[in-house]
């Protein structure tokens, strides 16, 4: 259900802003959204994982908070956070 640290660092380097960026919005959404992308994929199989229903619950709304901040600072970069990462709105 975890991703690996060779794949959370190939997510901070892909979507980095800065030479040693990792915990800006842009970074924090592309893990959430790979563990997010797992978690629902486990939840499939195991419906009635209530513990991990509600971690996945708590992340996707961590990252829709991140979404909205970055929205509200910037539409342009919110636009490619959203077709970069593959989210639906």
């Amino acid at each position: 259900m975890s991703i690996t640290a060779e794949k959370k660092a190939e997510l901070i380097k892909d979507n980095a802003t800065a030479a040693n960026d990792t915990g800006s919005p842009e970074v924090q959404i592309a893990i959430l959204t790979t563990r997010i992308r797992n978690l629902t994929e486990h939840m499939k199989e195991h419906k009635k994982d209530l513990g991990s229903r509600r971690g996945l619950l708590k992340m996707v709304s961590q990252r829709r908070k991140l979404l909205d901040y970055v929205r509200n600072i910037e539409e342009k970069r919110y636009q490619d956070i959203i077709k970069k990462n593959k989210i639906r709105r």
